[in-house]
């Protein structure tokens, strides 16, 4: 049997030139797996970045707040709390006063002054306290007030003169 063989190769070629593009083809199918893992994995790791930075938030802002404490020498506000508790009796009082201090508990009795200042005043308050007062390291704590009495307010206004 006799074939042309132009034409032999001419079908070779466009056999070849067909398996190359299957190939070819192929070949972009498969790299495009490792690109999606790629992503898939990169998003991953970003949701897992997310989750963990929401979850350790609490630690992470508290360490924020020692930083700029430290840095700026300044106070972050909501950082601390007051606790205001009631009791039945002066015992049950005295029971929950007991505090640590020194490496012993400690049962000392205090007494709780209430200082009222216009907020811009509360650093001279403060230094005043602590020039006179006995411990090494007075309790002093400002709340500003939210609401209240407008007559009142309007009469602290009055007798506490501006700095």
């Amino acid at each position: 049997m006799k074939f042309c063989t132009v034409c032999h190769l001419h079908s070779r070629t466009l056999e070849m030139t067909s398996n190359r593009m299957e190939w070819l083809i192929q070949r972009c199918h498969n790299q495009e797996a490792p690109c999606h893992s790629v992503c898939r994995s990169v998003l991953f790791v970003s949701c897992m970045l997310f989750v963990l930075s929401i979850c350790m938030s609490p630690g992470l802002w508290s360490i924020g707040v020692q930083l700029r404490s430290v840095i700026t020498g300044s106070y972050v506000p909501g950082h601390h709390s007051i606790v205001l508790l009631n009791s039945p009796n002066e015992q049950a009082v005295k029971d929950m006063g007991r505090y640590y201090w020194k490496g012993e508990i400690q049962d000392a009795n205090e007494f709780l002054m209430l200082v009222k200042t216009k907020t811009s005043r509360i650093q001279q308050v403060t230094d005043y306290v602590r020039s006179i007062h006995p411990y090494a390291n007075p309790e002093v704590l400002s709340f500003p007030v939210e609401d209240g009495s407008l007559a009142y307010l309007k009469w602290m206004d009055e007798a506490i003169p501006d700095d």
